[in-house]
C-alpha cells in the first residue's frame, strides 16, 4: 500500500497481551527456594549430628579416663594412695589440645587436684556421670565417679571428678560442619540447572500447544488435538470450546451480512422505482421536487447501506483471507462490462486496455471484486457527462497493476490518508451521492492482499487511481 512515511498504520496486527510475570521464572525461583531450604536443613542436621557425635566421643574418652583415675585409688597401710598413671591423661589428648582439670575427694574431703572444681548436681555412682560447667572462664565437660573403699572395716566414698575443655570437640564439629556447608552449596549449585531443566520439561507441553496453534492459518478453526498432560486438559477443553463458539459466530456473521445486503437493497430499490414512476406521472412542480428529494435520499441510503455491508464483508474476510489464484484480467473485464450501462446513461466512455492472456494473482476473489467495483464506481460517479474513463491493466516486476484515469473533479487538495478515513469525503464532491467508504474498502483490500493503492492528480484535471496486486 502506497502511503506517506508519516501516515499512521491502518490496522494494528499485533495483539497486545497483559503480562503479569514469567511462569518459568516463578517455577525456577520456587524450585531454587526449595533447594535452598533443603540445603540449610541438611547443613543444620549435619551440624547438630556432628556436635552430638563429637560430644559422645569426648564423653566416651572422658568417662574411660575418669574410671582409670578412680581405679588408681588404693588403700595402703599408711593411708589412701592415688596413682596418676600417664596413660590416663594421654587418652584425653586424643580429642585435641585441651586443658584438663581433676579433683579427688575422699570421705567428702579434698584429697588432691583443684578443690574448687564444680561438683555434679547429683551424687555419682560407679558409672560416670557427665555434666557441663563453667570454670575459670572456660566451658568444661566433666565426668564424676564415686568408688567405695574399705578402710579399717569401714566403707568410705572416694569421688573422682575429671574435666576437659571443649576446644577439641568444637574443632571436630566445625570440621564436619564445614564439609556439610560445602555439600549444601554443591547441592544448591546443582539444583540451578536441574531447576531450569525441570521448568522446561514442565512448561514444554504449553509451548508445544502454543506453537501448534500459532502455525495455523487465519481460517483454520480445527479443534486442538494435542497430546498434553492431564493438568492441561481444562485449558485445551476451554480452547476447543472457544473455537466451536467462534465457528458458529463467524457462520452467523457471514449469513447475516449476505441476508442483510439482500433485505436492505431490495426494499430501497422498490421505493426508488415507485418514486421514479410517481415523478414521471406527477405534473405538480412542488410534488416533483419532493419526489426528487426522496429519490436522492433513497439512493444515498441504498449506497450507504450497500457499502457498509460491503465494508463489513471485507473486514470479515480480511481476518481470514482465502488466498487463491484469481485471473485479474478476466475479473477486471467483467467489472468494466457491468458498469457500461451506468456509464452509457451519462454517455461516459469506458476504455479498457489489457494484455492478452490471463493475469493470475493471489488473493480473495470477493475482496478484489469489491476493490475494483469501488474504483470504477468512483471514476464514473465523479466524471462529467460525455467524458472518458481509461482502464489499463499492466504486468510489471511481479505486480499486476490496474490504472483507472478519469477527468473528474480531482482530489480537491486532499491526500489519500485523509480521504481514506471512514465516512470522510472531499470538500469538492458534497453534491454527489456517496458514503465515504469506497477508498477505505480499497485500502483494506490492498493491505490484506499484500498489494498497494495510490491516488494522484492528472495533468489537465482528474484523478489517476493505481491498484496493484502481486502476481502468482
Amino acid at each position: 500500500m502506497t502511503l506517506p512515511a508519516d501516515a499512521p498504520p491502518r490496522r494494528a496486527r499485533m495483539v497486545r497481551v497483559a503480562l503479569t510475570g514469567s511462569l518459568r521464572r516463578t517455577l525456577v525461583l520456587q524450585l531454587l527456594a526449595v533447594a535452598g531450604i533443603v540445603a540449610l536443613v541438611l547443613f543444620w542436621a549435619i551440624r547438630v549430628t556432628a556436635d552430638k557425635a563429637a560430644e559422645a566421643a569426648q564423653d566416651a574418652v572422658l568417662g574411660a579416663a575418669t574410671q582409670a583415675l578412680a581405679d588408681g585409688i588404693r588403700v595402703e597401710e599408711a593411708g589412701v594412695d592415688l596413682d596418676l598413671a600417664p596413660i590416663t591423661f594421654s587418652m584425653l589428648s586424643a580429642m585435641g589440645e585441651d586443658r584438663v582439670f581433676y579433683r579427688v575427694d575422699f570421705n567428702a574431703l579434698p584429697m588432691t587436684g583443684y578443690a574448687d572444681l564444680p561438683p555434679p548436681g547429683a551424687a555419682p555412682g560407679s558409672a560416670p556421670l557427665f555434666y557441663s560447667a563453667r570454670y575459670r572462664g572456660q566451658d568444661l565437660r566433666l565426668a564424676a565417679v564415686t568408688r567405695r573403699l574399705l578402710v579399717d572395716g569401714t566403707s568410705l566414698p572416694a569421688r573422682v571428678i575429671l574435666g576437659q575443655t571443649r576446644l577439641g570437640q568444637k574443632a571436630i564439629a566445625d570440621s564436619i560442619a564445614g564439609r556439610a556447608a560445602l555439600l549444601g552449596v554443591a547441592f544448591f549449585v546443582l539444583a540451578v540447572p536441574l531447576s531450569l531443566l525441570a521448568a522446561r520439561a514442565i512448561l514444554g507441553p504449553v509451548g508445544r500447544v502454543a506453537d501448534a496453534v500459532s502455525r495455523r492459518g487465519p481460517h483454520d478453526l480445527r479443534l486442538v488435538n494435542q497430546s498434553v498432560p492431564a493438568e492441561l486438559g481444562p485449558l485445551i477443553g476451554a480452547l476447543n470450546g472457544f473455537i466451536l463458539r467462534l465457528r458458529a459466530a463467524l457462520s452467523r456473521t457471514e449469513t447475516f451480512i449476505a441476508e442483510a445486503a439482500h433485505h436492505i437493497r431490495t426494499p430501497l430499490s422498490t421505493v426508488r422505482s415507485e418514486a421514479e414512476i410517481a415523478l414521471r406521472q406527477s405534473q405538480d412542480e412542488p410534488t416533483r421536487a419532493r419526489l426528487r428529494s426522496v429519490i436522492r435520499s433513497v439512493e444515498e441510503s441504498s449506497r450507504s447501506a450497500g457499502q457498509l455491508l460491503e465494508h463489513a464483508l471485507v473486514l470479515y474476510r480480511t481476518d481470514r483471507v482465502d488466498r487463491t489464484e484469481v485471473d485479474l484480467a478476466a475479473l477486471l473485464a467483467a467489472q468494466v462490462e457491468s458498469f457500461r450501462p451506468t456509464a452509457d446513461l451519462r454517455e461516459i466512455t469506458l476504455r479498457l486496455t489489457a494484455p492478452e492472456g490471463a493475469a493470475p494473482v493471489l488473493g480473495d476473489r470477493l475482496m478484489i471484486e469489491a476493490a475494483l467495483r469501488n474504483i470504477l464506481d468512483n471514476a464514473i460517479k465523479y466524471s462529467p457527462d460525455e467524458a472518458e474513463v481509461e482502464v489499463a491493466l499492466t504486468l510489471d516486476r511481479g505486480q499486476a497493476q490496474v490504472r483507472v484515469s478519469d477527468r473528474g473533479r480531482g482530489l480537491g487538495g486532499a491526500d489519500l490518508p485523509e480521504l481514506a478515513q471512514r465516512f470522510r469525503r472531499g470538500g469538492n464532491v458534497a453534491d454527489i451521492v456517496g458514503s465515504g467508504l469506497g477508498l477505505t474498502i480499497i485500502l483494506e483490500v490492498a493491505e490484506a492482499s499484500g498489494g498497494g493503492f495510490s491516488l494522484s492528480s492528472r495533468d489537465g484535471g482528474g484523478t489517476c487511481a493505481l491498484f496493484s496486486l502481486p502476481l502468482r
